[in-house]
C-alpha cells in the first residue's frame, strides 16, 4: 500500500495541453474515483500514473519514489482495463499466475496466490476453464484476479464495468467495494458514471476539460457542489437550475414572479443576477411557488421523475410516494430555505 502525490501535471500532444497542472493527494488506502465526462482526461491522468503515458512536466510520487521516468513494471502497480485484456489461450489459473512467473516467483507461492485470490473472487471453479467459457463478470473477476496476486501497492482500475449489462453492473461494483475493504490497497478508479463513482469512492475527484473541478467525499460533493458543473454532473437526475435575482435585503430570490425564500446572513446585494439550484428531491408543489408545467411522467417503481418546463427550461421533480399527473398540468413548485444553492451567474461558482 502507498500514497500516490500528483503535483502541476501537464499533458501535452504536440501543441494541444489535454491536461492542465493537475494537483492531487491520494492517501494510503484510500478508494478515489476520477469522474467526469468523455474527453476529460480521467483516463490520461491514470493511463500517466501507470506509466503508459509520459509526462510533459509536473510530478507524480508513488510512496515516497518520484516515478515519472520508471516504466510501468517498477512501478509496483496494477491496472484492470475495460476489455478485460486476458489471454484467450490460457486458462484463468495461468491468466492469473503469468505476470508471477514473469517474475521468476516460485512455483509454490505462485500456486499459493492464485489460490487465495481465486477464493476470494468466487474463481476456484473456473480455474481451469478459458476465457471463451466464462460470462463478463467472471472475465472481470480474473482481471481482478490477476491484479490481486501481485500485492503491488496501488490498483488502477479503468472503466472496469462499461462492457457489462446493467444488473451484473451493480453487483461488480459492490464486490469491488467489499474487495477493497478486504485489502485496504490504495485504489484509483476511473469511471464517466456518476453512479458509479457516489456508491463506490472514499474520494471522488471531478474533472472536466484536463481540469480538476472539485475534490472530496461524495456527499460533500453532493451537498455542496462548488460550480454549476459540478451540481449537474454529480446527482441523478442532475441539480435543477434557472436564472434568478437576489431580492430586497438579501433575504429572497426571484425567479420571474416566484420568490423563493433564502437562508438568512448571506449578505447578497439586492439585484444581483443569479443561478438558484435546487436537488430534484427537495423540490416540492406550494401553493405560491413557481408556475411549471407537467411535460413528461416518468415512474420507475420506487419512485417517480415529474419533468416540468418553466419558460423553456426543463427541471425535474423527484417523488418517493405515487401521486397522479398529467401531462399539460401546471404545478406550482418551491424548495425550503437550507435546499436552495446560489451560484454566480456568470462564472458558475458556488456564492453560498
Amino acid at each position: 500500500m502507498s500514497e500516490v502525490k500528483v503535483r502541476a501535471l501537464r499533458k501535452n500532444y504536440g501543441n494541444l495541453e489535454v491536461l492542465h497542472g493537475l494537483d492531487v493527494d491520494i492517501a494510503d488506502g484510500d478508494f478515489v474515483v476520477l469522474v467526469g465526462p468523455s474527453g476529460c482526461g480521467k483516463s490520461t491522468l491514470l493511463r500517466m500514473v501507470a506509466g503508459l503515458e509520459g509526462v510533459t512536466s509536473g510530478t507524480i510520487h508513488i510512496g515516497e519514489r518520484l516515478v515519472n521516468n520508471l516504466p510501468p513494471a517498477e512501478r509496483d502497480i496494477a491496472m484492470v482495463f475495460q476489455n478485460y485484456a486476458l489471454y484467450p489461450h490460457k486458462t484463468v489459473r495461468a491468466n492469473m499466475a503469468f505476470a508471477l512467473r514473469m517474475r521468476k516467483m516460485p512455483k509454490h507461492e505462485i500456486t499459493a496466490r492464485v489460490d487465495k485470490a481465486a477464493e476470494v473472487l468466487g474463481l476456484t471453479p473456473y480455474l481451469d476453464r478459458y476465457p471463451r467459457a466464462l460470462s463478463g463478470g467472471q472475465r472481470q473477476r480474473v482481471a481482478m484476479g490477476r491484479a490481486i496476486v501481485r500485492d503491488p501497492q496501488v490498483f488502477l482500475f479503468d472503466e472496469p464495468l462499461s462492457n457489462l449489462d446493467a444488473k451484473l453492473r451493480v453487483q461488480m461494483r459492490t464486490e469491488i467495494r467489499e474487495l477493497h475493504q478486504r485489502l485496504s490497497t490504495t485504489t484509483i478508479y476511473v469511471t464517466h458514471d456518476q453512479i458509479e463513482a457516489m456508491t463506490m469512492a472514499d474520494k471522488i475527484v471531478v474533472m472536466q476539460g484536463g481540469h480538476i473541478e472539485q475534490i472530496g467525499a461524495p456527499l460533500d460533493v453532493y451537498d455542496r457542489p462548488v460550480n454549476t458543473f459540478v451540481a449537474g454532473f454529480i446527482g441523478s437526475p442532475a441539480m435543477n437550475t434557472v436564472d434568478a435575482v437576489i431580492g430586497e435585503g438579501g433575504r429572497t430570490a426571484w425567479v420571474g414572479t416566484a420568490q423563493f425564500d433564502l437562508m438568512p446572513g448571506q449578505g447578497l446585494e439586492e439585484g444581483r443576477p443569479i443561478r438558484l439550484g435546487v436537488r430534484p428531491e427537495h423540490l416540492v408543489q406550494a401553493d405560491r411557488g413557481l408556475a411549471a408545467e407537467v411535460t413528461v411522467i416518468e415512474p420507475t417503481g420506487s419512485e417517480t421523475h415529474v419533468v416540468l418546463r418553466h419558460e423553456g427550461a426543463d427541471m425535474v421533480m423527484l417523488l418517493k410516494e405515487r401521486q397522479h399527473f398529467t401531462v399539460g398540468q401546471t404545478l406550482s413548485v418551491s424548495a425550503a430555505p437550507e435546499h436552495l444553492h446560489l451560484f454566480d451567474r456568470e462564472s458558475g461558482q458556488r456564492i453560498n
